[in-house]
């Protein structure tokens, strides 16, 4: 059983703010500030005499995000945030002029841009359509065709908190012949993901939104049988077959998802990455799902009574923890500032104001946030 009160300890936060914006920038804990915190004080007080301990918190880190997403601590690299690891796949697969990608319409830029740039290569970016703030398998398929060679969508669209069906998704792209990729940063760490059963190749996802953890420390994931499908584009010392070996210039790439750090990792902020991680992982991600839906349910209850419209979908297998709305008198920038004014922390997105509330938040800063919105 959730013990509400431990939990929000853990969350200064709680003290001066209501704060529904976890799908923007998301406080951190307690743990993970003292996890930083502890790094920093052994590096300040003994240098690099430690380094051995500082290298196994980063193997029990990757042990973490791996538990975290059902894969293994081979498939797991660290990057500095969801647009490297998106990257990462962009620019490694041995694409050929007239392959063609999918994403979604209305998609945040860090899973836009990196494609876009393959244009150069000849490469088509095919844009899935939205529909009532939704994207239908059916538009995706659609969208596929025999020179598709990467399908790219978010867990949950960051505009509209759509929860896209991964296992559909999966299962298309494995029929079709081509490679999945995910960006999980509006939803890692607030819903579960399984990488197996879902079919993910390759998953990406930074640390400072649901998973309550320092920004510029993220994790992505690899799955063994996509590892041979995409060459490392960025080959440093960090990444090759035998790294401390410094003077044997060997440039064959690690045989694990560490090919992709190419040098010195953000020791710092994976030790708060992990922190992170254990912090959810304790709680439970299935427990931490249900709540935060129920919060939101609570959330779009109390809106709608209060003459608001929600545009976040809210179907069985589509709500998240993201609830974008609006008022037909009053305009998103307005009511943003009005919350703030009243200490609730949220965010516009698309002309619509977004709250996205986390599970330590409780039923009474729901109430608050729908009392202090004008009718």
């Amino acid at each position: 059983m959730l013990d509400i009160e431990v939990i929000r300890a853990e969350f200064p936060v709680t003290r001066a703010w209501t704060y529904l914006n976890h799908a923007g920038i998301a406080p951190i804990s307690r743990r993970v500030r003292r996890a930083v915190q502890a790094l920093l004080n052994d590096v300040e007080e003994n240098g690099m005499v430690n380094h051995a301990a500082w290298m196994d918190a980063v193997r029990k880190a990757r042990r973490s995000a791996a538990r975290m997403l059902n894969a293994h601590p081979s498939e797991i690299a660290f990057v500095k945030n969801t647009t490297e690891g998106i990257l990462i796949v962009a620019n490694g697969i041995r694409w050929r002029q007239g392959d063609n990608v999918v994403i979604a319409e209305k998609e945040f830029p860090a899973n836009v841009y990196p494609w876009l740039n393959l244009r150069r290569k000849g490469v088509e970016v095919r844009f899935a359509r939205e529909a009532e703030g939704c994207i239908p398998i059916e538009e995706v398929a659609g969208q596929m065709d025999g020179r598709t060679r990467v399908v790219s969508l978010s867990s949950v669209e960051f505009s509209t908190g759509y929860r896209n069906d991964l296992d559909a998704l999966g299962t298309l792209c494995h029929e079709r012949g081509a490679l999945f990729c995910v960006d999980a940063i509006q939803s890692l760490g607030a819903l579960p993901i399984d990488v197996r059963r879902s079919r993910i190749d390759f998953l990406s996802a930074d640390g400072h939104k649901w998973l309550l953890g320092p920004e510029g420390a993220g994790v992505f994931y690899c799955g063994r049988s996509a590892l041979r499908k995409v060459e490392v584009a960025s080959l440093g010392w960090g990444g090759v077959v035998n790294p401390t070996d410094f003077l044997a210039y060997d440039a064959t790439p690690a045989p694990t998802a560490e090919r992709f750090e190419p040098g010195t990792l953000n020791t710092a902020g994976v030790y708060g990455l992990r922190a992170a991680f254990d912090l959810l992982l304790s709680v439970g991600v299935s427990e931490i799902e249900a709540r935060v839906l129920a919060l939101t349910d609570r959330l779009c209850e109390g809106l709608r009574g209060r003459g608001y419209r929600i545009h976040s979908p809210r179907g069985p297998g589509e709500k998240s923890g993201i609830v974008t709305f609006s008022h037909e008198r009053h305009g998103a920038e307005d009511l943003f500032r009005h919350l703030r004014e009243h200490r609730v922390v949220g965010a516009v997105r698309d002309g619509k104001v977004r709250l996205s509330p986390h599970f330590y938040n409780t039923e009474e800063e729901i109430d608050r946030a729908v009392e202090v919105v004008p009718g």
